[in-house]
Parts: structure tokens; sequence; C-alpha cells
């Protein structure tokens, strides 16, 4: 995981014009990535309740619907961003409904974040083929 700030904004000021690309890359990502781990240090305790406080927060907007970008793992069919079908990959997504939409047109071509979706998909195929032998057939019904 990485965090996409292309089309964040800060005060209104687009977030790129506002941070220096080494930060970001050498400070911020990493910390981003990490984050689990810091809010457990400074705790001294379990990061569950912000992690079940982001859930509940997620599940509002999925239920009643937002307009602000949110990210969401989906399964997915093969057709958004170059990933392949039957993974579950995170998009950016609005809600109406109780449906996402996927957030289609974003410039992904930049060299950190095709080598970020690369990373990330071959973990997840690699993942995928480590437990394919303890999948069960599936059988026909009759």
């Amino acid at each position: 995981m990485y965090p996409d700030v292309r089309s964040c904004s800060i005060g209104g000021k687009p977030a790129l014009d506002l941070i220096e690309e080494g930060w970001k890359i050498n400070e911020f990502t990493p910390r981003v990535q990490k984050r689990g781990a810091e809010i457990i240090d400074l705790r001294g305790a379990s990061s569950a309740a912000s992690a079940g406080s982001a859930s509940i927060d997620h599940m509002r907007d999925w239920v009643k619907g937002s307009s602000q970008w949110q990210s969401a793992g989906l399964l997915t069919d093969g057709s958004q961003y170059g990933v392949p079908e039957g993974l579950i990959f995170s998009y950016p997504v609005t809600s109406q409904d109780g449906k996402f939409k996927i957030i289609e047109g974003i410039n992904m071509d930049d060299e950190l974040t095709v080598a970020s979706m690369k990373k990330t998909t071959d973990e997840l195929l690699g993942e995928r083929q480590a437990v394919e032998h303890l999948l069960c057939e599936q059988i026909p019904l009759k």
C-alpha cells in the first residue's frame, strides 16, 4: 500500500505543489505503511480502536452514500487500472445506494504509482498461488 497524494489538496491547493517528492517517498509513504505499529508504540496498546473507528466510518459512508473519495477493497473484474481479475484490490470510490462506484480516469502512469501497483498485484497473485492447493474444488449442484 502507498498513499496516492496526486489528487489531494491541502488548504485548497494541490498537495503535490506543497510537498517534496523525497519527503513523500522516504518519510510519508513508509509512515503510512507502518501506521498500525506506530499507534501501538504510541499508545502501548492495540490499534483496534483506530481500525474500529475507521470501519464504522467506512460502513456509514457505504450505507448512507458519500461523494467524497475513499478507498474500498473490491473484487476485481480485470477492467480497472490494469489489475487482473479475481483479486481484492483497493480502489478510489464514491458510494451511493449501498454500492461503490470506482473513480475512473485517474492518471496512474507516474513511476511510483506504477511500481506500487505492480508490487501489490504481484504480492496478491503470489499469495493466491500459495493457497490455491487449500481451496476446495467446486462440486456441481444437481
